[in-house]
């Protein structure tokens, strides 16, 4: 099978596994997520254009925040789709590694794995979690969790365990201290860098105004 072909049921397979999927974490993500990866790969010759590309289509087949916090579905997941395809052992291990590896959670623990691949796909991930889009999606999660908009009573812990992370359940505004206003300096990548600041920007421009109103200033 072809690459091209395998792509195309790869993403045949994702949009129906994705089905009625959060809309943060639906095939709309994963359809800029994989664009942001071809778009970075540009720039990345020794990347493995193939590893790439399947690994931003399966990179959230199984997000384990949707699945109790086990986070050994959505690697089986798409080793079991991949060998069905026949793929080279290989390029399945390297995609599997991908995606034990890709989450910003992982942050708090010390890296087992690297590779130019996950390193582009770390950048193309990260950059659909900011700017406009990013907000939509931190309070499209927060409103499908039921989590307040804003407590200020409530401060963010910037500083978590990778447990903590994982099961924290505060306003949704605290996620953008413990997240996505880090992710501008966690990119690895030149076009990841130069696209996450301007949407950093966008960021910081949208909770000042956000207080402002919070509070009631004209």
């Amino acid at each position: 099978m072809n690459n091209s072909t395998l792509i195309d049921q790869t993403i045949a397979f994702v949009k129906e596994t994705l089905s009625g999927a959060e809309g943060g974490h639906d095939w709309f993500h994963i359809e800029r997520v994989f664009n942001n990866a071809l778009l970075i790969a540009k720039d990345e010759p020794k990347a493995d254009p193939l590893v790439v590309g399947l690994g931003a289509l399966l990179h959230d087949i199984a997000d384990s925040k949707f699945y109790q916090g086990d986070e050994s579905v959505g690697p089986k997941i798409a080793s079991d789709f991949l060998y069905s395809l026949s793929v080279d052992e290989e390029v399945i291990n390297h995609v599997v590694l991908i995606i034990e590896n890709i989450s910003f959670k992982n942050e708090f623990g010390e890296n087992q794995f690297d590779s130019i691949e996950l390193r582009i796909l770390k950048d193309a991930d990260r950059l659909d979690a900011i700017g406009a889009i990013g907000i939509a999606r931190a309070f499209n999660y927060g409103g499908f969790r039921n989590r307040p908009l804003f407590n200020p009573d409530v401060p963010p812990n910037i500083y978590q365990s990778k447990e903590v992370y994982k099961y924290n359940n505060a306003p949704t505004i605290n996620h953008f201290y413990e997240k996505l206003l880090l992710l501008k300096d966690k990119m690895h990548t030149k076009a990841g860098k130069k696209i996450a600041h301007e949407r950093h920007k966008f960021m910081e421009d949208f909770l000042t105004q956000f207080y402002k109103e919070w509070h009631g200033e004209l």
